[in-house]
């Protein structure tokens, strides 16, 4: 099958390169001619795990090519996929869809002249319920032909790939039978190998994806908060989220507690999917959300308090190495990055912070040119007073610990992510501290 990609950002990108590889000729599309070009050249703009392979593959086989034309997109073929972001409006809380408007409208006017007696125009892109309808509506006035759903992105940055080629569900919105049959056709290969199908109306197709992520940060703000109140009694938080988790109506998985959640979609997520909620007079239903957002940021003013404290009550002239600057491990992403802005904070108090992420330094240094960075683990941690764990690489937890005590000033950690261990690291003399663990947890 032939299929277009209209925004060639993270989730455009993968897609893009998945469904080629999978078989289907594919056009990215995307106004951006110096990322369109290194595109062509196999090469992607971010980092993703098992994404530049493919790439480079699909590629070379020709089964996937790029254009800046929304014409030759339309001629191409008569399946067109919106992969377009959908930001945070400034000084609000709700999405900004002038992007995917813009994909819409910059299609539609060459819809008519295609050549194709019917189209689908199918969106990914994460958006408030009600908006498919409404643009179903504005592109019918260009081109009547053409069909609408929406097909939710359930990627997870740092297995985009797999999550696009053994997804846990597909979601369909719409009310064409036709553009049902044509996704069923599109996916067959997905779904001959297991994966559910989900048809349903568009609106429930657009709050499942925002519905999944505002639970998803209930959860992992609940047991932050729980942190909180093992800090306070002695209780051990770790141990509390295991014996939670046994019970299968809770579930072990997003019951860790560290430093919280950023990235561009859980923050961006539960605020539109709130605003939403305002807007449709049910502002009352989800306005818990507000307080999960809350609690969430709370953890960076919490490890940064707890770092003042161990290095002395000040940050001046201490100097403090940070692990991490990704908002999670297997991406380059800083995008709301706790890791970031916990270490930025720190330095506005006056400290020195080196840091070192395995992926993400040149996207840090470019939002965050006032810290120090380094690619080598103990050149960050060289004479550091004290050091902080805020992403959790899986590098992170191979270090050596004896190795690592000696080039510090001073052998205390901050572990926020809870994945050292605390037996080998305090063995090796390091005062070790997890948030809502006992010193001895």
């Amino acid at each position: 099958m032939r299929l277009t990609v209209i925004g060639t950002g993270y989730v455009g990108v993968v897609h893009a390169a998945c469904m080629a590889d999978i078989g289907h000729e594919v056009l990215g599309v995307d106004l951006d001619a110096e990322r369109i070009a290194a595109l062509a050249d196999g090469r992607p703009p971010f980092y993703e795990p098992g994404l530049p392979g493919m790439l480079r593959r699909t590629v070379e086989a020709g089964r996937l090519r790029f254009t800046t034309s929304p014409a030759e997109a339309a001629r191409f073929a008569d399946t067109h996929f919106i992969c377009v972001g959908t930001p945070q409006r400034p000084g609000s809380g709700a999405a900004e869809l002038g992007h995917v408007e813009a994909a819409v409208d910059g299609l539609a006017p060459h819809l008519c002249d295609s050549g194709y007696e019917r189209v689908l125009v199918v969106g990914k892109s994460t958006v408030p319920v009600g908006t498919a309808t409404r643009l179903a509506a504005r592109l019918r006035a260009t081109a009547p032909a053409a069909d609408v759903a929406w097909n939710p992105e359930f990627l997870r940055e740092g297995c985009a790939v797999q999550d696009t080629l053994r997804p846990e569900r597909i979601v369909v919105g719409t009310r064409s039978v036709h553009a049902e049959t044509r996704l069923r056709e599109l996916y067959a290969p997905l779904l001959a190998a297991g994966t559910p199908f989900i048809g349903t109306d568009p609106a429930t197709a657009e709050l499942v994806k925002m519905a999944s992520n505002a639970f998803l940060a209930t959860k992992l703000s609940f047991i932050n908060a729980m942190a909180e109140i093992c800090d306070v009694s002695g209780a051990d938080v770790l141990t509390l989220a295991d014996a939670m988790g046994r019970d299968p109506r809770i579930g072990r998985r997003f019951l860790t507690p560290g430093l919280g959640f950023g990235g561009s979609c859980l923050p961006k997520d539960i605020r539109a999917l709130t605003a939403r909620a305002e807007e449709l007079g049910r502002g009352a239903s989800l306005a818990f959300l507000r307080q999960i957002d809350e609690i969430n940021t709370r953890q960076r003013g919490r490890t940064v308090g707890l770092a003042r404290e161990l290095a002395g009550g000040t940050f001046s002239d201490r100097r403090v190495a940070v692990l991490g600057a990704a908002f999670k491990p297997g991406s380059d992403d800083v995008r709301d990055s706790p890791a970031l802005a916990v270490a930025d904070e720190i330095r506005r108090g006056g400290a020195q912070v080196r840091v070192h992420d395995p992926a993400a330094t040149d996207n840090a240094r470019a939002t965050h040119p006032a810290l120090q960075y380094t690619l080598d683990v103990a050149k960050a941690c060289e004479h550091a007073d004290l050091v902080l764990h805020l992403t959790e690489w899986p590098q992170y937890r191979e270090l050596d610990p004896v190795g690592l005590a000696t080039v510090v000033r001073a052998p205390v950690v901050i572990d926020a992510r809870h994945t050292l261990d605390p037996i080998a690291w305090r063995a090796a003399g390091w005062s070790l501290h997890a948030p809502g663990r006992p010193p001895a947890g």
